[in-house]
């Protein structure tokens, strides 16, 4: 913490005057420091400096590349397998094989979509479908929390029936979800066909022209409403010390600037 010269109760020499104001015309008050958030997956963080009082409004600013960097949850994962329903009465899980994109959000178990912080978060999938029966055929797609249905987040979709003997119909199944999610919770997505002839389809990648693989499901979850206007504050305060609350951290020199007014 940078210090700077302050006055006695009740004044002080010229020069210290002097020194004083011209300190405070440069920007310099005398209210600044820097805290370095706790790891280990931590959430708040105690703050303290004997310029804090109760009524103190206390400003932070990143100030390290570590927390400029921080920003909201996200995620954004994939698969690259083939999936298949053994039988029509029994409610599969979506499987993803491959993390694109982390930060707050991560899969466990193949199916498990965790977030580390609580908030409101938009959930979202793109599966690749493949129907090899004569027949039209459904499939329902919904979400999962903790092992529990969400009410209401179910979706049907309806397949072609194959177009010839060898030639299955294809469709891709898309939706978005807003949910609230605490601290250490999971989501899964869901799947039941009326007929095993439906499956979940992985391409490869193609020639003449070049093409990118398919994956045979596409899972990406963004957060999308913070609990506070930022996501370090100041939950709790007394004379001496503040408790920052933040998302959970475990990232080294995360470190911010403070401003103390009053």
């Amino acid at each position: 913490m940078t210090q700077f010269r302050t006055l006695p109760p009740f004044g002080g020499d010229q020069r210290a005057v002097a020194e004083v104001v011209r300190g405070i015309m440069d920007g310099k008050t005398n209210n600044v420091g820097r805290i370095t958030l706790a790891t280990g997956n931590a959430t708040t963080t105690t703050l303290y400096d004997e310029r804090i009082g109760f009524d103190s409004l206390i400003f932070l600013v990143p100030v390290s590349n570590a927390a400029e960097a921080d920003s909201t949850p996200y995620g954004a994962f994939q698969d690259s397998t083939d999936q298949t329903a053994a039988n029509t009465t029994t409610a599969y899980a979506i499987t993803l094989n491959t993390t694109d994109y982390s930060n707050g959000i991560y899969v466990s178990n193949s199916s498990r979509i965790n977030v580390r912080n609580y908030g409101i978060y938009n959930l979202q999938f793109s599966i690749q479908f493949k129907n090899t029966t004569n027949d039209v055929q459904d499939v329902d797609i919904w979400f999962r929390k903790n092992g529990t249905n969400i009410a209401d987040s179910n979706s049907r979709f309806s397949l072609p029936a194959r177009k010839s003997s060898g030639d299955p119909s294809h469709l891709i199944a898309a939706l978005n979800f807003f949910l609230e999610l605490q601290a250490n919770d999971y989501v899964e997505v869901m799947w039941r066909v009326t007929d095993t002839g439906v499956s979940i389809e992985h391409f490869g990648t193609s020639t003449s022209p070049t093409r990118p693989a398919v994956p045979s499901a596409i899972v990406t979850m963004t957060y999308i409403a913070p609990s506070a206007t930022y996501n370090v504050y100041v939950s709790s305060q007394q004379q001496g010390s503040a408790t920052l609350t933040h998302w959970s951290n475990n990232t080294a020199d995360k470190t911010y600037g403070y401003i103390i007014v009053g």
